[in-house]
């Protein structure tokens, strides 16, 4: 004789019976600690979207996985545990360092920028290069100066002496001194302007 497969049904199927069980328990723990919940995950994530991110990340989870329950311990404490996991997960998601638009404005009060505020001060190096040249070619015009106006451009602007000490220096009455800076300075920036 052969023995026949008798199907049976969902109510005497004691799997159903517990996944009933652990619904309903899940429910009620969601019903009744929601908020607990969000609280423990905006602890560890600091922001409320991904907090409430994280707390349905593990709604979602705990549902798909209910037949993971083992009933060892409260319905709460794995709900806790899947929260804190999720949240966890929401962490690792996020950049290690925050981004930053270098055309995004500090604030709204003011009008620059994060890359105003990064701007390198410093001339550029082609503009320290032109700078150079054109010192070099200015202390070439000085030294094609007569002997007395040169001296007084030297001791005045290369040397950084004021009028009266030049004019001590040299035995020159102070307006001789002005005189010889004012026409050393106009031939001057005839030859660079040429240049």
């Amino acid at each position: 004789m052969q023995a026949r497969h008798v199907p049976i049904s969902e109510e005497q199927n004691p799997a159903v019976h517990i996944r009933e069980q652990h619904m309903v328990e899940l429910q009620e723990a969601v019903s009744q600690y929601l908020p607990s919940l969000y609280r423990r995950a905006y602890r560890f994530v600091d922001d409320p979207h991904d907090a409430e991110d994280a707390v349905q990340d593990a709604l979602l989870s705990a549902y798909k996985h209910l037949d993971q329950f083992r009933g060892n311990s409260k319905m709460t404490t794995w709900l806790t545990a899947i929260v804190t996991n999720c949240a966890l997960t929401q962490l690792r998601r996020r950049p290690r360092q925050p981004h930053v638009s270098l055309d995004e404005r500090l604030d709204e009060e003011q009008d620059y920028c994060v890359s105003d505020r990064l701007a390198d001060a410093k001339p550029s190096p082609e503009y320290e290069c032109i700078g150079s040249e054109l010192h070099g070619h200015l202390l070439q015009f000085v030294t094609e100066l007569a002997p007395s106006v040169r001296k007084v451009i030297q001791l005045r602007y290369l040397e950084d002496k004021t009028t009266g000490e030049v004019a001590h220096i040299l035995g020159l009455a102070d307006g001789t001194v002005k005189s010889h800076a004012s026409r050393a300075r106009t031939k001057l920036g005839q030859q660079m302007r040429r240049l």
